[in-house]
């Protein structure tokens, strides 16, 4: 009837502000039925959205990703377009910037060519790989190479490490991918774009004899026979007797862009950017094919009506050129600073500048809120070691969510920090999930009431550490009977005087 709580693991000119968050306070236990809100007592917290300079003493040459080595350190790392990329200790206060790497003079760089992606290997520490995803001219292709740290200076590389594992040609000098990111299989994806020019004119996207219009996987550790890397034996193609590369994860995609892991969930998001009408965002699992050229999103584009989509699979959300014209994938939020953010995916468009967070659970549809309408040409995000997410932007500056995590307050004295998220989804069918954070140890309650007031079920009571977590309701009470559709608010106590309610929505 009810999941066990589990703890998650692990501009200054913005010219517009979203207010998301709901107010926090005290509750009495009486519940209006008319109104349908809860009699708020005492005290109350606003925040809003905004993003601020995470370094602003630090500027950049066309950044488009940034890295967190997960060594142990306090770096981030910074790819600069055109072959450059730049170390530095991750203080807001910083004013000094290294050099780690560059290698401009093996980049071909201009319109979406240049250095694109930055892999830490997951035992970067102990072995000092990295891996790199760029174009090179002459002829014009993808190079995707491993390179080492120097062993006497960890914040410079070895420039003449270089070790080539996939050349990949490229017919035209646009839609090359880039990303390049460790699962948690520790396996090596890879993102392909079609080839270029407009409508994949050599139909590369549904050909599986080459690498374009792809998501790659490989392994590095475990080199096959003439080659510098392995194929995973769980590969979707592995074996096949069609020609079909091994090395294919998923296909159908037009120019992925970006993409990332949520591991509390394990689902792998894609961002592809569409051509004349549609962005989507993609659910990519094994072997799966996500229909780029026969669609774009979940429209017909060759033929533009009365297409088989048959074994296509559809985008999860998609937004059309009257809203943006060049989606950039993000993250599942999975920081501290925003609490309000927390389980949501963070993306934007960078025609546009909006900033959106994402919910979706895998079963009910998602829900879209717009965060920021910012005018930033951006390009990418990065989540540092503690999961929290920056913001690339091509005006040279970094930026970052402004934290509204806050403390209520009764008088002027401060008495908890703790906060209760919006279930999501909201409304829900089958089951939602209710995100909470404690700051300091506690005796918690998290219980269920309908509109007058009646306790439906007990979540949770319990001691609990200071953490972050997340909780289930699958509409059922504690006597595991199935409830109406209608209103219900849930109830969060901390100790004997202090709670925060909501309200959410059952639809049978």
């Amino acid at each position: 009837m009810k999941e066990k709580t589990v703890q998650l693991s692990q501009l200054p000119y913005i010219r517009s502000r979203f207010s998301l968050r709901p107010k926090l306070t005290r509750v009495a236990t009486l519940f209006v039925v008319a109104s349908l809100f809860v009699l708020l007592m005492s005290c109350s917290v606003k925040a809003q959205i905004e993003l601020i300079a995470a370094f602003p003493n630090l500027s950049f040459e066309n950044p488009v990703d940034l890295q967190d080595p997960r060594d142990g350190t306090n770096r981030l790392f910074v790819l600069e377009q055109p072959g450059v990329i730049r170390v530095f200790e991750n203080e807001s206060s910083v004013t000094t910037m290294k050099t780690f790497l560059d290698i401009t003079d093996r980049v071909d760089y201009g319109g979406e060519k240049g250095l694109l992606g930055l892999a830490f290997h997951p035992d970067f520490r102990n072995n000092g790989y990295f891996y790199l995803d760029y174009t090179a001219p002459n002829p014009l292709r993808t190079i995707i190479a491993r390179y080492h740290v120097s062993p006497q200076t960890p914040d410079q590389a070895e420039k003449n490490s270089e070790l080539v594992l996939l050349e990949i040609s490229q017919p035209y000098a646009n839609h090359n991918g880039g990303q390049i990111v460790f699962g948690p299989d520790k396996m090596l994806y890879i993102a392909m774009g079609d080839g270029g020019s407009a409508g994949d004119p050599l139909g590369n996207a549904q050909n599986r004899q080459n690498l374009l219009g792809d998501l790659l996987r490989i392994d590095v550790d475990h080199p096959a026979a003439g080659k510098n890397y392995g194929i995973p034996a769980d590969n979707p193609f592995v074996g096949n007797t069609q020609g079909f590369r091994e090395e294919i994860y998923a296909y159908g995609l037009r120019n992925p862009w970006r993409f990332s892991f949520d591991l509390p969930t394990g689902r792998l998001w894609v961002a592809d950017v569409g051509q004349d009408r549609i962005e989507e965002i993609d659910i990519v699992e094994k072997g799966k094919n996500y229909g780029w050229d026969i669609m774009e999103g979940s429209s017909c584009f060759e033929p533009s009506s009365g297409c088989d989509k048959t074994g296509l699979e559809l985008p999860i959300w998609e937004y059309t050129h009257s809203v943006g014209q060049s989606i950039t994938g993000g993250f599942v939020y999975r920081g501290k600073s925003v609490p309000e953010l927390v389980g949501a995916y963070i993306y934007a468009d960078y025609v546009s500048g909006r900033i959106w967070a994402l919910r979706y659970d895998g079963t009910d549809p998602p829900t879209n809120t717009l965060l920021l309408d910012t005018n930033l040409p951006i390009t990418s995000f990065g989540v540092d070691k503690n999961n929290e997410l920056y913001v690339c932007a091509f005006d040279s500056l970094i930026y970052r969510f402004k934290p509204t995590a806050t403390s209520i307050k009764t008088g002027e004295s401060p008495v908890r920090t703790f906060f209760l998220g919006q279930n999501y989804p909201n409304p829900f069918n089958s089951s939602t999930r209710i995100d909470y954070w404690i700051r300091e140890p506690a005796l918690v309650a998290l219980r269920i009431f309908d509109l007058r007031g009646r306790l439906i079920c007990t979540l949770l009571s319990q001691p609990l550490t200071p953490g972050e977590y997340g909780i289930g309701w699958d509409g059922k009470d504690d006597a595991g009977i199935g409830q109406p559709s209608g209103s219900y608010f849930y109830q969060m106590q901390m100790g004997d005087d202090l709670s925060i309610a909501r309200r959410m929505i059952l639809i049978r």
